[in-house]
This record gives C-alpha cells, sequence and structure tokens, in this order.
C-alpha cells in the first residue's frame, strides 16, 4: 500500500542542525501553508499542547532502519528494535513531537521544544487532550 501526503506547513527554527538532545527549550514556528487560511488554527490558542506530526526531510532515505540498531550508536548499549526506539532514520521517516504552545497568530503557530529543524515539512498538527492520552501518560 502506499500512501501520499502533502506538507500543511514548515517549520521555521534556530536549528539547522540534526543534534538529537536539549530542544525543550527552543522555539519554532509553524507556518501554514500558501493553500490554508488561518481559520486552520482557530481554537488552538485553547489549549496548552500541540501533537506535531512532521517528515524528517534530511534523514538519508539510504540510511534507514528497518531492523535493530544501537542506540545513538553506543555500541556499548544493546541492540533495539527500530520500533521500540525514537531515533530518526527509521521507516517513513515520520517524527511525532508533543510541544508546548507560546502563541497563535495568524497562520503562525509559535511551539517550545518541537524537535524539527528549520525547514522541516509538517504533516500534521493536533491539539493535545488529556482524555485521549493513555492512563498515566500526562
Amino acid at each position: 500500500m502506499k500512501a501520499e501526503m502533502s506538507a500543511i506547513a514548515t517549520v521555521r527554527s534556530p536549528r539547522k542542525d540534526l543534534t538529537d538532545d536539549f530542544w525543550g527549550a527552543v522555539d519554532a514556528q509553524i507556518v501554514l501553508a500558501d493553500d490554508f487560511d488561518e481559520t486552520a488554527f482557530y481554537g488552538l490558542s485553547d489549549f496548552s499542547h500541540v501533537e506535531v506530526l512532521f517528515l524528517m526531510h534530511r534523514v538519508d532515505p539510504a540510511k534507514v532502519e528497518k531492523g535493530a540498531r544501537h542506540p545513538r550508536e553506543r555500541q556499548d548499549w544493546p541492540l533495539v528494535g527500530i520500533f521500540g526506539q525514537r531515533g530518526k532514520a527509521r521507516p517513513n521517516r515520520i517524527g511525532l513531537t508533543r510541544a508546548t504552545i507560546v502563541r497563535v497568530e495568524g497562520r503562525v503557530l509559535t511551539v517550545r521544544g518541537l524537535d524539527a529543524i528549520d525547514g522541516t515539512p509538517v504533516l500534521d498538527v493536533k491539539p493535545w487532550m488529556d482524555e485521549f492520552a493513555p492512563t498515566g501518560a500526562t
């Protein structure tokens, strides 16, 4: 089965490198694509967090892992299957992050803690609702 998706927005962030750590204090903007108007973000300011799905577009498809690997390339750590970790070199290269909403202004959503670099295509944005989270996940 093949699925097609189009980006609904693009990340604007001071982070341009693929470093794995220290994203918590990073503020980034999610800027809607031209075919979306600001009404697409109406109501988001009523929430504290969003879930952002994005394409890790700078991961080389040839380096995608389909089996197990040592997390963070630490050979002293045990092998873990790609679906048992949050590594970026995963099939479909899809990232998912829960980020804090800082503000919503027109077609721009500013969030904190989004671990996506500048230029990242955003596939979807959903408000975080505790009632949809697994028990104890908040």
